[in-house]
């Protein structure tokens, strides 16, 4: 159960040295134990993910315990792990994006931070609206098969 329940869609733009503002709405959501640092690696879907660095502490610390003599689990550490980058906050409240995971996600300038749960996605722009307008057609869908599943209604009911 995540500790951090971070929400909210944020536009941003990248300045020229590839730093983003963070938004102050955004920032008071996190926890004051990430202490302005955050950890930034290669999402699912072609987005990035913003992790405070207590939150990635965590994950990684519930990966720590696998089994690394089972291949299915380094490579699945490897991948989760593949551009981890560490982050600081600066005193404008920016953050230096690094070269190589723009380029992975395709990010030049228009930015969309999605914040849930305990991360924040980072998308191109113009990839996330593609993205959210392709799902919107498929969410009942999706929605039945997550929530209404006799498997996962216990699920549904906790969030009742």
């Amino acid at each position: 159960m995540p500790t951090t329940n971070l929400i909210g869609e944020f536009e941003c733009r990248l300045d020229d040295k590839s730093r983003i503002i963070l938004p102050s709405a955004l920032k008071k959501q996190i926890s004051p134990e990430a202490h302005d640092r955050f950890v930034i690696n290669r999402g699912f879907e072609g987005c990035l993910v913003l992790y405070p660095q207590n939150v990635w502490d965590e994950t990684t610390g519930k990966m720590n315990s696998l089994n690394l003599f089972v291949k299915e689990n380094r490579q699945f550490v490897r991948a989760f792990n593949n551009g981890a980058t560490p982050l600081s906050l600066d005193s404008q409240n920016r953050l230096l994006l690094p070269k190589p995971l723009l380029d992975f996600a395709s990010i030049d300038r228009e930015i969309i931070l999605f914040a849930y749960s305990d991360r924040i996605e980072v998308w191109n722009k113009k990839t996330y609206l593609d993205l959210v307008s392709n799902e919107s057609d498929d969410f009942a869908q999706l929605a039945e098969k997550v929530m209404g599943n006799p498997k996962t209604s216990n699920i549904a009911d906790d969030l009742s």
